[in-house]
Order: structure tokens, then C-alpha cells, then sequence
């Protein structure tokens, strides 16, 4: 009975032992920093620091104290919070301890005198919104010691950067980036995230760049460029850094680059020089823009124009003047940048001069198959070239505030470009029962030169009353490129039987000059109706004067061609005028933006066939509308959605084409009935982000669909193979396509892991006529992937994405047939920082695609890079590596397109394995490297 007692007063002292265990508390005062004054009826609140639930909550009483009892043990959030005032939160741990937490007195600070939206005491609010820029706070995340701004870009949430720094920002590319708000060199955002020092780096914007005078006005103009904009701290603008980098390898590969950065206040100079054979340096991935082609396209104001490029893209076999990979590459470039505020910031001035070569040589085999409606043809093409282009280019911009309300933007922009190009093609075609059809010998050979000159002249101008303004923009553009080249094609045509039925042989000299000079004005006009709304009209005036001659000639003895082939020969004249008018009312007013109005366009079109003395004329008006909603609930969420509607008029080669054999198996027939399309595109954005877990969610999507389609009416030539194309509309089906993109990331816990999900689904329906008979071809492709990554400073960095994919993809000519296949992709990186400063650092890209029942086999890929480095001072800005570039040898270029009824793939030479040492150098007078972040 004693016992029975004893181990009940026992268990009941221990009851009350553990339930005093969890009776925690906290407890603390809460005043204004500035004043002293008790903030009655602060809201107090106790999170639970796992996932931000509410675990207590309280206010303040009459003197500002507050005291929050029953508390259990574990980590939790104290969350204070006052109107008007800067949110104060902690994190914090109740333990065995102290039974009571004691915060003391808390200084709450008024937002309005506090530049950060959020106190954190242990984190930084990573990222938040400002209307529709997101920016993110550089401090917030962290970086190895002299990393690039690259390295910085690879960690905010929703931002991939590819291996050769291609940048995607929540699904769509980012074309430009801007250091402090100016050009850096102008087209080459490699240039700033492989070189500028994450050290310097204060914030980092992302938002879409409008043009100036969209800015200015409000009109969405629908020139827009998801662009980054790096801000630099301030004590990082004075002073000098730059790099020296120099590598040799195995098997002839060599790589050098050279950058200097002078930054006194507001005054910047940047120098560099760079020459590689390595495909990872002096190229970037917008060469497409350094570099530049040559096409006729549609203008800003609805009208047709010649634009830059050598002006021979008859005879550059495709080629636009940049590396994407196929071939080996050989890059010379460099540059000087120049730009200052000065005259109190009245006046500002930017420079930049670039000059650079690219040479790339390399083979290529394409297998593809034609889908008929009764039968297929199948062609295997094997293809050498040799590439080059050189070109210099030279670009000022001024701007002055001429008063406190009015300013001036004067922008030029010169260009010249030299391109050669030699190819060898040769290829056969086999009908469905492995027959032969036809084989194709082929050389073309070409060089071109181009100048191109742009300016103009932006006058901005606010008047008294608020919301009033005027702008005014006169732009011209003068471009002239001339070409010569020689086409060189045999062509051998087969019976069933398999005996040569026929023979064609072509050996032409061609030339090809064109001029082009286009005047542009737009004046614009807003006049406020209300403190929140304004109506906005514009009004503009286009000129555009152009010369095409095009001329192909026969030998008349070998090596003499002066028999002009009238067939294959072109020359015009073309002149044009724009009328354009527009509305746009816009509401904006708290969270609210809302922009909405119309374009239209009425075009005058004359062209002279100088050779058959023919005049084609065309008057047509384009519509142009737009409509955009955003909401902005918060600094941390940003919603928008938007349509778009616009017309696309026929090309000149759809209507009255340019004569062109390059390819002696395609004709392209000419239809001057042709009607523009119209493509109504509708999209939408939505961000989201959490301080206090650092949950980042991000969404974009697009989908557009196409009334009265110009589609391609290909007939093919069973007996010989031979095709002929003529472009028609179609006016009782809608061509669409799709793009979803969506991404969440966090923060696991207090430690540095970072976890992501990521998934896409694009896709598209289209039409083509294929021997008079209707094809739909439809072709959806679903992807996901789950990525980590973390920084622990001078231990470890480590990044891995991986995922799957499938691809539905048929046509409605063969419904027996279809391209149906899954996919892997997964890519990873690390560093690990080894005693006696060394660094162990590898890289790992893998590539599956299954079989088709196109394709008959498997395609699998894993490239594996990986290096050793050893730094050196006391700052480790002097590092030698030794690197293994394509460990397994597996770099094998591939890649599967489906386009109408016409489905393709083509392997490639690339860069193959090879090992370099090399050694680099970061030098600057701005403190030395900087502690990684925290």
C-alpha cells in the first residue's frame, strides 16, 4: 500500500515536472525609435519557425509592454508589427535553459524613414516587387570569393544560367544587361556576368525594357526586352579591377582574355580583348545580334524594309554570322566603353566600340523525312563549311536635360561587316521502299560586304500641369550591303528501277546589292483626365526608299559568266509611306494599372520590276491592339495579364519572290493575292515571394492564335523529288501555340540548402498544304525537373537540376505515323575547397532522347568537365588551373525538329575532348575581394 502511494506522489511530481518544463514565455516592451514613444496595441505575434504557423498571439498594452505565456520548447519567429511602422521580426529558440525570454525593449522604425521594406534579424528579405520589376538584394545571398556576377545570378530564385551564360528569367530570355541603368557594351550581357566581380553588386533588377519613348508615354509599343540591370554599391564606383586569363591545351586549343574597368564616380571606362578556340569566351550566345544576317522584314510601322547583314542571304546557306554550337570556332574581339554624367547630371554621354572576327568550320549530316499523304521520302544530307565574318561597330549616345522639364536623347550607331562563306552539301533522297530518288552535289561560295548607319533623336517634354507631357522621335536608317558568290549543283534524278533518268548541272556567278534608307516619326501626346487616369494619342510618319538587284549569270565558256539569266535575275525598286494613329486611355491608382487602346496603320506599297518593267502596287492598313492589366497586392506579389493583336502582311518573297536556286530541289512560286494574318497573343505573370520562409513562386504563360494564316502549299514532284512552294491563306483554320512556365523554390530550414521545382508544357498546332492535301500537325512537349544548390563559404558549392520530358508530335497526312518520344535532361556542378587552397571543382551535363518511330535509335550524352585550382595571396586572386574539358569524350552535337510535315535530325562536329592549364589574374584597387556574403 506504502509502495502504491509512493509511486503515485512520484508520478504526479514528475506531471508536473514536465508540464513545468513547457510553460515558456516571452516578454518585452515595444517603443518608436526616434521619439521613445510606447506603442499601444502593437500586434505581437509567436510563428513556428518550421512553417510560419501561428503558434501565440497578442498586443501591447498601455505602457507597450506585452508578455505571451504557455509556450512550448523549439524553434519560433517573434513578429512585431505596428502601422506605418517597418515589420521587426527574430528568430529564436526556447529551450531548457530559461524558462522565460526576455526581448527587452524593441525599436520599432517608421517606414517612411527606412529604406528596407522588412527587418530580418538573421536573413534579408531576398527579393520584392516594384510595379513590374523584381529585384533582388545582393546581400541576401551568398558567393565565393572573387565569383563573377554569373555565379551571383545562379542562385536568385526563378534564374537559370546556362553553361555557355545564356540567362533565363522565369521562363523567358534575358537579351540585355545593363550596369547602373547604361549600355555596357552594348549587345553582349556575357560581357558584364562573366566579368564584373559579385563583390560590387548592390541590387539586380529584372523587368521587361521598353523603348524610350514607351517609357516616357505609357504606349505599350510592343518593343520589349526582358532585361537585368545591375546596380553597383557605392563604394564599388571608384577605382580600377579587371582580369588576365590565359590558357593552353591539348590538340591546339588556347584561350586569352584580357579586362580592364576604370570607375571614378560617375565616369566608367572598360576595356577587353579576347581570342579562343574553346567555344566558351569572346562568343557569348547573342552573336546573332554582335554578328548580325540580312533579311526583308516587316517595320515598326507595319511597311516592309531591307535590314543590316552581308545582303547575300541567297548564298550564306543559312548561316547568321553566329556560333551556336555546331563546328568548331575561332573568336577574335575586343572593345572599348565609355560613359559619364557630368554639368550636375544635366548631361550624360555613352560609348562603345567593338570589333571582332568569328571564323567557324565544321561537318554536319541532317536525316529528315518528308510525310505524304500516300508515301514518305527520306533524305540524308551531309554538309562542310567554312565561315567567317568580321565586323566593327561604333555607338554614342547623349542626353541632356535642357530644363527642369524637358530633355533631348540623341542616338547613333555605325556598322561594317565582311562575311565569306564556303559550303559543300551532298545528298540523297529515297522513296518509301528505299529506292533512290535523287542525289544532290553542291558548292556555294559567297562574300559580302555591309554598311549600316542608324540615328536618332528623342525630345521629352512635361508641362505644368501634372500628367501632360509631349514626345517626339525622328529615327533613319540607312543600310547597304553587296555580295558576290558562285553556286556550283549537280543533280542526278533516278526511275523506280533505279537507272538515271535525268541530269542538272548549274554553274552561275551571282551578285546581289541592296540599298534601304527608312524614315520614322512618332509623336505622342497624354493629357490626364483624372489624378489616377490619362488619355494618351500618338501620331506617325514613315518613309522607306529600297533597291534590290539580284543577278545570276551563266558561263559562256568555263570560268566566264557573262550570259545573264533573266530567269533567276531581280531588280526593283521599292517605295513606301506610313500613316499611323493611335489611342491608349491608362488607369493606375494604388495597386491598379490598367493601359488599353489601338494603333492603325493605313500603307501606301509601290514596287518596279526595273528588269520586266512591272509595277505591283498594295495599300493595306494594319490594327494594332493592346490591352494590359497589373495588381500588386503587395512589395512581394506582382500579377499582370495582357493581349496583343497585330497584323503580319505578306514578305516580298511570298508575294513576288526573289528569284533563288541555291537549292535546285525547292522552287518558291510567288501569290500577289495573298491577305496579312492576324495573330492575337494573350499572356500573363505572376511572382510571389515569402521573407519569412524565402519562398519563391513564379508563373508565366502565352498563347497565341493566328485568323486568316499565310500557310505553304508544297507540291512534291513523286517521280523526281523536286518541290515547289506557294504561300496561301488559310482562312478557315486558326494555327495556335502555347508556353507555360512554372517555378517554386525555398530555403530548407536555417540551413543553406536551397530546393526548386520547375515545370513547362509548350506546344503548337499548325497547317500546311502538302500536294493539295490538308496537314495539321500537332506537337506538345511536357518537361519538369527538381533543382538544389548551396554555398558554404571557402567548404563546398554545389548545383543539380534534373528532370524528364515527352513530346507528343504527329501529322493528320500519316495519322500512323508520329514522333511520340520522352526525353532526360539533368546538369550539375561543385567546387570543394581542399587545404593549402586548392580547389576541386567538376561540372556534368547528361542528354537522353528515346527512340522515335521516325528515329530508330537511342540518343544518350553525358558531358564531364573538371578542374583543379590552387589560389594564391591573401585575397586568392591569382588561381592556376588545370582543367579536362568532355572527360568521357561524348560531345556529340544533336538535335530533333518537327515542322510541318517535315520531321529532322541533325548531328554535328563540335568541341572534343582536350586539357588546359591555365592561369588568371584578378586585380583591383577597390579594397581587394570582399568576404562572401551572409
Amino acid at each position: 500500500m506504502k509502495f502504491t502511494i509512493l509511486l503515485l506522489v512520484s508520478c504526479f511530481l514528475l506531471t508536473l515536472s514536465a508540464s513545468a518544463q513547457n510553460q515558456y514565455s516571452v516578454k518585452g516592451s515595444v517603443a518608436d525609435t526616434a521619439s521613445n514613444a510606447k506603442l499601444v496595441n502593437t500586434s505581437i505575434s509567436v510563428l513556428n519557425a518550421k512553417d510560419s504557423t501561428l503558434v501565440s498571439f497578442t498586443r501591447a498594452g498601455t505602457a507597450g509592454t506585452f508578455t505571451l505565456p504557455d509556450l512550448k520548447k523549439g524553434k519560433l519567429i517573434l513578429l512585431v508589427t505596428y502601422p506605418g511602422y517597418a515589420d521587426y521580426v527574430e528568430r529564436f529558440t526556447l529551450d531548457s535553459g530559461k524558462s522565460t525570454r526576455d526581448f527587452g525593449r524593441l525599436s520599432m522604425i517608421l517606414k517612411a524613414k527606412l529604406l528596407a521594406d522588412v527587418i530580418v534579424k538573421s536573413s534579408r528579405a531576398a527579393m520584392k516587387m516594384k510595379g513590374d520589376t523584381t529585384e533582388f538584394d545582393a546581400k541576401a545571398f551568398k558567393v565565393q570569393p572573387n565569383a563573377k556576377v554569373e555565379d551571383l545570378l545562379k542562385q536568385f530564385p526563378g534564374i537559370q544560367v546556362d553553361k555557355d551564360g545564356k540567362i533565363t528569367a522565369q521562363g523567358q530570355t534575358v537579351t540585355k544587361v545593363l550596369v547602373d541603368g547604361e549600355e555596357f557594351f552594348g549587345d553582349d550581357p556575357t560581357l558584364v556576368t562573366k566579368n564584373l566581380r559579385a563583390d560590387m553588386v548592390d541590387k539586380v533588377q529584372l523587368y521587361d525594357k521598353k523603348s524610350d519613348q514607351a517609357t516616357f508615354t505609357g504606349i505599350d509599343d510592343g518593343q520589349k526586352t526582358k532585361t537585368l540591370n545591375i546596380q553597383l554599391k557605392a563604394d564599388k564606383k571608384n577605382g580600377y579591377f579587371g582580369k588576365l586569363d590565359g590558357g593552353v591545351g591539348t590538340d591546339g586549343y588556347y584561350s586569352g582574355q584580357a579586362l580592364f574597368n576604370k570607375f571614378k564616380a560617375k565616369e566608367k571606362f572598360s576595356a577587353y580583348a579576347i581570342v579562343s578556340n574553346t567555344g566558351k569566351t569572346g562568343l557569348g550566345w547573342q552573336d546573332s545580334q554582335k554578328y548580325g544576317g540580312s533579311s526583308l522584314e516587316v517595320a515598326d510601322n507595319g511597311g516592309l524594309m531591307f535590314t543590316g547583314g552581308s545582303g547575300n542571304d541567297d548564298i550564306e546557306n543559312g548561316w547568321n554570322g553566329q556560333y551556336n554550337g555546331q563546328g568548331i570556332p575561332l573568336a577574335r574581339t575586343g572593345g572599348l566603353h565609355y560613359d559619364s554624367k557630368f554639368n550636375k547630371d544635366k548631361e550624360s554621354i555613352n560609348l562603345n566600340y567593338k570589333i571582332g572576327s568569328l571564323e567557324v568550320k565544321g561537318t554536319s549530316n541532317t536525316l529528315s523525312q518528308n510525310n505524304l499523304k500516300d508515301s514518305t521520302i527520306n533524305t540524308n544530307a551531309n554538309q562542310t563549311y567554312d565561315n567567317y565574318i568580321f565586323r566593327q561597330k561604333l555607338d554614342a549616345t547623349y542626353q541632356v536635360k535642357l530644363d527642369t522639364s524637358s530633355n533631348l536623347k540623341i542616338m547613333v550607331d555605325g556598322t561594317l561587316k565582311n562575311s565569306k562563306t564556303n559550303n559543300n552539301n551532298f545528298s540523297q533522297s529515297t522513296r518509301e521502299d528505299g529506292s533512290l530518288l535523287n542525289d544532290n552535289t553542291r558548292n556555294t561560295t559567297s562574300n559580302g560586304n555591309t554598311q549600316v548607319l542608324n540615328a536618332s533623336a528623342l525630345y521629352t517634354k512635361k508641362f505644368k500641369k501634372k500628367g501632360r507631357t509631349l514626345s517626339a522621335l525622328v529615327s533613319e536608317s540607312y543600310n547597304q550591303a553587296d555580295s558576290k558568290g558562285f553556286l556550283l549543283s549537280d543533280a542526278h534524278f533516278y526511275n523506280a528501277q533505279g537507272n538515271v533518268d535525268s541530269i542538272q548541272h548549274i554553274d552561275q556567278y551571282k551578285t546581289n546589292k541592296t540599298r534601304s534608307n527608312l524614315l520614322n516619326t512618332n509623336f505622342t501626346y497624354t493629357e490626364p483626365l483624372t489624378k489616377a487616369s490619362s488619355i494618351i494619342f500618338n501620331y506617325g510618319l514613315g518613309i522607306d526608299n529600297g533597291v534590290s538587284d539580284r543577278e545570276s549569270f551563266n558561263a559562256s565558256v568555263p570560268k566566264i559568266y557573262n550570259v545573264l539569266d533573266t530567269s533567276l535575275s531581280n531588280n526593283f525598286k521599292l517605295n513606301q509611306l506610313s500613316n499611323q494613329v493611335g489611342a491608349f486611355y491608362n488607369y493606375q491608382k494604388k495597386k491598379i494599372t490598367v493601359n488599353l487602346g489601338t494603333k492603325v496603320t493605313a500603307i501606301n506599297f509601290n514596287q518596279v520590276n526595273e528588269i520586266t518593267n512591272k509595277e505591283f502596287k498594295r495599300n493595306f492598313v494594319n490594327w494594332d491592339p493592346s490591352v494590359r492589366v497589373q495588381y500588386r497586392p503587395s512589395q512581394f506579389k506582382y500579377f499582370s495579364i495582357g493581349y496583343r493583336g497585330n497584323p503580319t502582311q505578306p514578305t516580298i518573297d511570298q508575294i513576288q519572290p526573289v528569284a533563288v536556286n541555291t537549292d535546285p530541289l525547292l522552287i518558291v512560286v510567288g501569290n500577289q493575292d495573298l491577305k496579312p494574318s492576324f495573330t492575337n497573343n494573350i499572356n500573363a505573370n505572376f511572382n510571389s515571394y515569402k521573407v519569412l520562409t524565402g519562398m519563391s513562386f513564379f508563373m508565366y504563360g502565352n498563347y497565341s492564335f493566328t485568323s486568316n494564316p499565310i500557310v505553304s502549299n508544297q507540291v512534291t514532284d513523286l517521280a523526281s523529288g523536286k518541290s515547289t512552294i506557294q504561300y496561301v491563306n488559310l482562312g478557315t483554320k486558326q494555327p495556335s501555340n502555347f508556353y507555360l512556365d512554372a517555378s517554386v523554390s525555398r530555403k530548407i530550414g536555417h540551413t543553406d540548402l536551397n530546393i526548386g521545382l520547375s515545370g513547362n508544357i509548350s506546344g503548337n498546332n499548325s497547317y500546311n498544304f502538302s500536294n493539295s492535301e490538308l496537314n495539321f500537325t500537332k506537337s506538345n512537349t511536357y518537361s519538369g525537373g527538381i533543382q538544389a544548390y548551396e554555398y558554404i563559404q571557402k567548404k563546398f558549392d554545389f548545383n543539380v537540376f534534373f528532370g524528364p520530358s515527352y513530346t507528343l508530335s504527329g501529322s493528320s497526312l500519316q495519322p500512323d505515323i508520329n514522333n511520340n518520344g520522352r526525353g532526360f535532361n539533368a546538369r550539375g556542378s561543385f567546387t570543394v575547397y581542399l587545404p593549402g587552397k586548392f580547389q576541386l571543382a567538376s561540372d556534368a551535363d547528361y542528354l537522353y532522347r528515346a527512340k522515335t518511330q521516325t528515329f530508330d535509335s537511342d540518343f544518350h550524352r553525358t558531358l564531364v568537365n573538371a578542374s583543379l585550382s590552387k589560389t594564391f595571396f591573401k585575397e586568392d586572386n591569382l588561381k592556376f588551373t588545370l582543367a579536362a574539358n568532355d572527360l568521357l569524350d561524348q560531345n556529340k552535337g544533336f538535335d530533333r525538329t518537327v515542322n510541318a510535315n517535315f520531321i529532322q535530325q541533325n548531328t554535328y562536329t563540335t568541341i572534343k575532348r582536350y586539357f588546359m592549364f591555365s592561369v588568371a589574374w584578378d586585380f583591383t584597387s577597390m579594397g581587394g575581394a570582399a568576404p562572401a556574403k551572409k
